[in-house]
Parts: structure tokens; C-alpha cells; sequence
């Protein structure tokens, strides 16, 4: 079957395309988003202020993705590669500051912290 140098090999490269369809995940929105904002600035079939709160939304949101697509690259890598207690603290690190990120480009976007989301209005019974 697999090797032991295999399935290492397997996984390293399995974390690496990971990586690089967060990298490709925000390229791409970000190539998108701003088309979409060009074509509504240059129709200015919209309010120009509504147009860039969208496009800063759709940026956030695809910042949001690839982070959390990035700390799963570095579970996957430490998990299976490196267990020692360096490298799982490196991880917790580097979780941690990822976390803290994503918790900043939440507030943000949405103008509140994940923890203080408005409750939704409750709709009358029928």
C-alpha cells in the first residue's frame, strides 16, 4: 500500500492545496468583487456609497473564507506531520492570531462583534 514517505508526502501536498485555494479563493473574489464595483460605478445604476459597502462586504467575506480555509491547512499539517508540543503550540498561536483577525474583519464589515449579533426579529405566529 502507501508508504510511510508517501502518505507524509500525500499529506504536505494535500495541506498545500489547501493553502493555495484560499490563495485562490481571495485572488478570485477580489478580481470579481472589483469588477462588479467598477461596472456599478461606471453604470451608476446605484448609490455610489451602497456600491462600496457592498464591495468592502464581499472583500471581508472572502477574507473571512480563506482564513478559516488557512487555519484547517495548518491543522491538517501539524495534526499529521509535526505532533510535538512545539509545533501544536505554534499552531494554537497561529490559531489564536487568525481568530483575532477574522474577529476584526467581522466587526468590520457588520460594524459589530460576532458575540454581539442583533437578534433577528421575531415574526408573528400565523
Amino acid at each position: 500500500m502507501f508508504s510511510k514517505e508517501a502518505a507524509i508526502q500525500l499529506v504536505e501536498w494535500s495541506a498545500l492545496g489547501i493553502e493555495l485555494l484560499a490563495i485562490a479563493l481571495i485572488l478570485g473574489t477580489i478580481l470579481v468583487s472589483t469588477a462588479v464595483y467598477l461596472v456599478a460605478l461606471a453604470a451608476q445604476h446605484k448609490d455610489r456609497a451602497e456600491s462600496y459597502e457592498q464591495y468592502r462586504r464581499r472583500l471581508g467575506r472572502a477574507l473571512l473564507l480563506g482564513l478559516e480555509i488557512l487555519v484547517a491547512a495548518d491543522i491538517v499539517r501539524t495534526v499529521a506531520l509535526d505532533s510535538t508540543m512545539r509545533a501544536i503550540l505554534s499552531l494554537g498561536l497561529l490559531v489564536i492570531i487568525r481568530t483575532f483577525l477574522s474577529w476584526s474583519v467581522v466587526l468590520e464589515v457588520e460594524g459589530f462583534w460576532p458575540w454581539n449579533r442583533p437578534k433577528a426579529p421575531r415574526e408573528a405566529p400565523p
